[in-house]
């Protein structure tokens, strides 16, 4: 975008950019839906006492688990400052995560942006502790993203973990 030689390529650009981020965004909510859909499955047999034993349940729960910190990293990496093709370019206004880098007055990097690995710490540490930790989310929407997160993760861990010790004790 930054590159554009004419209005027209301006504008093929933008077009590109947007189908881009929508398809993306689609395919996100598909496998968070997917993800969803996989954890219902699992807490119905869990909770109907067909849940099978303890291997299968531990290695289910970590796929479950695991697809959500990836998922919401992606949500996250997407919608913050208008997605990764955007960063940079959107004004400040529309960020939806402090990452400590952003408050930091004192040797504080020049034009930093985050990137993929930071929405996955992100993601990672509000999946383990419930909360964020480092990072802050500032709008409503990350807010809820982190909200959803942490309820799959705590679904997840706390229901499927006391059903595998329960089987294996």
């Amino acid at each position: 975008m930054k590159n554009a030689t004419t209005e027209m390529h301006l504008q093929l650009a933008t077009r590109t950019r947007r189908l881009i981020r929508r398809a993306a965004l689609v395919l996100t909510a598909i496998i968070t839906f997917m993800n969803f859909v996989a954890l219902y499955f699992l807490l119905r047999a869990l909770l109907g006492g067909h849940a099978g034993d303890a291997r299968s349940l531990l290695i289910d729960a970590a796929n479950i688990w695991s697809t959500n910190v990836i998922v919401f990293a992606l949500w996250y990496w997407s919608i913050d400052r208008g997605g990764p093709a955007s960063r940079g370019m959107v004004p400040q206004s529309t960020v939806d995560f402090l990452f400590p880098q952003m408050a930091m007055s004192i040797d504080r990097p020049k034009d930093w942006s985050p990137g993929f690995v930071d929405y996955f710490f992100v993601s990672f540490t509000n999946a383990t502790a419930f909360s964020p930790t480092d990072t802050m989310p500032l709008s409503a929407r990350a807010k809820l993203l982190m909200a959803a997160e942490a309820a799959v993760s705590l679904m997840t861990l706390a229901l499927v973990a006391a059903r595998a010790v329960d089987i294996l004790s």
